[in-house]
C-alpha cells in the first residue's frame, strides 16, 4: 500500500496541524487514525504493487495469446474460402 515513509511524514504533518495541548496526545491520535487508515483502507479493496504487476504481465500474455489465434481463425478462414 503506502510506503511506511510516507505515513509517518502523514502523521507527522497531522499532528503539528494539532493545538499545542492536544500534542500531548500525539501517540493517541496517531494510533486512533492509523486504525482508522488501515480499516478504511481494507474497505477500499486494494492490492499490493506486486499483485498488480502480476496481473498486469498476465493480461500482456495472454492478449498476446488471443491476437495469435486471432490471426490463425483468419487465416483458416481465408484458406476454407479459397478452398473448393
Amino acid at each position: 500500500m503506502l510506503k511506511r515513509e510516507k505515513m509517518e511524514e502523514f502523521f507527522q504533518e497531522v499532528t503539528k496541524l494539532l493545538p499545542e495541548d492536544f500534542r500531548t496526545y500525539k501517540q493517541d491520535v496517531e494510533k486512533n487514525l492509523k486504525a482508522a487508515l488501515n480499516g478504511a483502507f481494507a474497505r477500499l479493496d486494494l492490492v499490493t504493487r506486486e499483485e498488480f504487476d502480476i496481473q498486469n504481465e498476465l493480461l500482456a500474455k495472454t492478449r498476446a495469446i488471443v491476437s495469435d489465434l486471432s490471426n490463425k481463425v483468419a487465416e483458416l478462414e481465408r484458406v476454407a474460402k479459397n478452398s473448393p
